[in-house]
This record gives structure tokens, C-alpha cells and sequence, in this order.
């Protein structure tokens, strides 16, 4: 399991799919980018829905997720996304009360039961003392994450000028 903290949008895309008996149908699917703003994201799921569709399509909806985080599992059975609401637990030092604060995840898993062994998995690894509120499965088809590889400069690469210049003193 590996989580992945960012914003996240979520995204309709409509199309004529092709259909098992051949036909052809419009549906609307939706599917989850991770970007900066929604101008990002339009692009984003355009680039990757590119790939995957023969033929034009349309960006229906984009709204920003109710999530921050996601948890993905590299197991093949994992094909569907659940929607969970986790409710931490900690204790009010002034009045020494419970108190209760709710956050949302989308998680990656085969089935719900699995998608609360991957949710323990990850949140076992803490020190936080939590309640699993809800798990509901959603219509998401499937998460693309925004890969920026950041060119890292060698240790020889200086800018031109500095090159050029570069004198030594004999």
C-alpha cells in the first residue's frame, strides 16, 4: 500500500463506448486527476483520456475532491475505488472530553472488506486512534496521478556563461 496526499479533482468524461455486443453507447464516466487547479485538471484528464479513446469526447464536470488523500494497492484484484470517512480521536486538554474529527480518503481494493484491511494497513502504521465511519464503493474508474520528474542538475552541469568564463589560474 502507498498513499498520495495532493488535490484532487474529480472529473466526467463523456463518450460513445463500444459495448461487449458491439454497439455503441453513450455513457459518462468519471475519473480522478491529481492537479493544481481545474484548468490543470481539464488538460490532465484530457491527456490521459486521449490515450484510451478512439474518436471525440467531451469534459462534462470537474469539482474538487471531497479527499485529499488517496491509498493505492498494487494487488491485480484491486479494480474498484471506495469513498471512506475516518473520525480521529483525541482528547480536549482543557475539558478532557473526546473530541472527534472526520476526514475523508479514497481507497483502492477488490472489495470492501478489502478496502478496510488496506485502510487498517495504512492507518495501523500510526499513532492516531481512529473509527472507520463509512465505506461506500464509487463510480470512479480509475486515478491518474501527475507525474513531474524534476530534472536534478549533475554536479558538472553550470550555466553557459559559467562555462564559457571558466578560467583556471595556472
Amino acid at each position: 500500500m502507498r498513499s498520495r496526499t495532493t488535490t484532487w479533482f474529480e472529473c466526467k468524461i463523456r463518450y460513445e463506448k463500444m459495448m461487449e455486443d458491439g454497439t455503441q453507447k453513450k455513457v459518462t464516466e468519471t475519473y480522478t486527476v491529481d492537479a493544481l487547479s481545474f484548468t490543470e485538471a481539464e488538460s490532465s484528464i484530457i491527456e490521459e483520456m486521449s490515450a484510451y479513446i478512439s474518436g471525440e469526447f467531451e469534459v462534462r464536470d470537474i469539482k474538487k475532491a471531497a479527499y485529499g488523500e488517496v491509498f493505492f494497492s498494487e494487488l491485480p484484484s484491486a479494480d474498484r475505488w471506495y469513498k471512506t470517512k475516518l473520525q480521529f480521536i483525541t482528547i480536549d486538554d482543557k475539558t478532557e472530553k473526546e473530541k472527534r474529527s472526520t476526514v475523508n480518503y479514497l481507497v483502492h481494493a477488490g472489495s470492501l472488506p478489502q478496502a478496510v484491511n488496506n485502510i487498517d494497513e495504512v492507518m495501523g502504521g500510526t499513532m492516531i486512534d481512529y473509527v472507520i465511519s463509512s465505506v461506500a464503493e464509487t463510480q470512479i474508474m480509475d486515478v491518474f496521478e501527475h507525474n513531474k520528474i524534476a530534472a536534478k542538475p549533475q554536479a558538472d552541469d553550470k550555466p553557459e556563461y559559467e562555462q564559457e568564463n571558466n578560467t583556471e589560474a595556472k
